[in-house]
């Protein structure tokens, strides 16, 4: 049985492997593509990845639906299954929808405005919130195990899934960066979860992380294609459906540090501000004189190249990653 959703995260890998060369094609050929900001010659890069990672992810969870219902006649952990399904879908169809505004430069996608994001992405919680997904005790900084009731699949898993889905999307702008930070937080949210035997949660997280690994073969330096706000929500939704049916929260909450530390600085720019640098002889430099967003830090000086920057940032995710196991 334990072998199940390992089939279940091949198909997703093998998915998202086969399909992406041929998504990126069909992304150029219908004119959806962004400039590759960090670049000397700034290249013209599909964007809206997501999809194909969605893909990937919904083929992995039906094939692992499949071999349950028809091969061992169980049906009872797929009603959970389903309903996360259909948020994680309905959460990466808003993302793509972000998508698809984009400047008539192609300097960059446009985007929906930002009270606009929110109210949208609260759609993808509703699918959790009408099984009572999770459970309604959960632990809260400083006050330990709380029983909330009602409020918790009323009011806190739609906060929980439009703040998860909303956050991962700021930390963003760099080649392989949001894929390479989701595959961080996922698999090492979705061990967790397997470690404490939450089975549902880390089967979703292990197929997740295989088709996103898949899709990083692509998006890495130098990306072939943009993962776009459809992956940036898929990721923040897979990362809130982990903590809400596998009730661990509290880990989720350790290792999205990075992300609330990015609210704060993009907040200092009123959220105008943007992650990415100039490239001044393969190296990154900030637009600004001020520290607005963690990849800052880094491009400052101007003495890293997009690659090395990734990586550290990718080093900081990391370590709260690791907290997770002696927090």
């Amino acid at each position: 049985m334990k072998i199940i959703p390992l089939v279940g995260a091949l198909v997703g890998f093998l998915i998202v492997m086969y399909f992406t060369p041929w998504f990126i094609k069909f992304l150029k050929s219908i004119g959806l593509v962004v400039k590759d900001q960090n670049k000397e010659n700034k290249p013209l890069i599909p964007v809206s990845g997501g999809l194909v990672v969605l893909a990937g992810l919904m083929a992995g969870l039906m094939s692992y639906i499949f071999i349950q219902t028809f091969f061992y006649k169980n049906t009872s952990p797929l009603m959970i299954v389903l309903a996360s399904t259909t948020s994680l879908f309905l959460v990466t169809l808003i993302g793509f929808l972000d998508d698809l505004l984009i400047m008539e430069s192609k300097d960059k996608s446009m985007g929906l405005k930002q009270w606009q994001k929110p109210l949208l992405t609260v759609v993808g919680a509703v699918p959790l919130m009408v099984i009572h997904a999770g459970n309604s005790t959960m632990w809260v900084p400083f006050l330990g195990e709380v029983q909330f009731g009602l409020i918790y699949p009323l009011i806190l898993i739609p906060i929980i899934f439009v703040g998860a889905s909303n956050m991962v999307n700021m930390l963003a702008g760099f080649n392989g960066l949001e894929t390479g930070l989701g595959l961080i937080y996922i698999g090492n949210l979705g061990l967790f979860a397997y470690v404490n035997d939450r089975a549902t949660a880390s089967l979703i997280a292990a197929i997740m992380f295989a088709s996103l690994l898949g899709f990083y073969y692509y998006n890495r330096f130098p990306a072939k294609i943009f993962p776009g706000d459809s992956l940036t929500y898929l990721l923040g939704g897979t990362l809130a459906v982990i903590a809400i049916v596998g009730n661990i929260e509290k880990a989720a909450l350790i290792m999205s540090v990075p992300f609330f530390v990015e609210f704060i600085l993009k907040a200092r720019g009123r959220f105008q501000k943007q992650s990415y640098g100039t490239c001044e002889n393969g190296k990154l430099k900030s637009l600004y004189t001020k520290v607005y967003s963690i990849p800052h830090f880094f491009t400052s000086k101007c003495i890293f190249t997009e690659r090395q920057v990734v990586y550290l940032v990718m080093i900081i995710e990391l370590v709260f990653a690791g907290l997770v196991w002696v927090v």
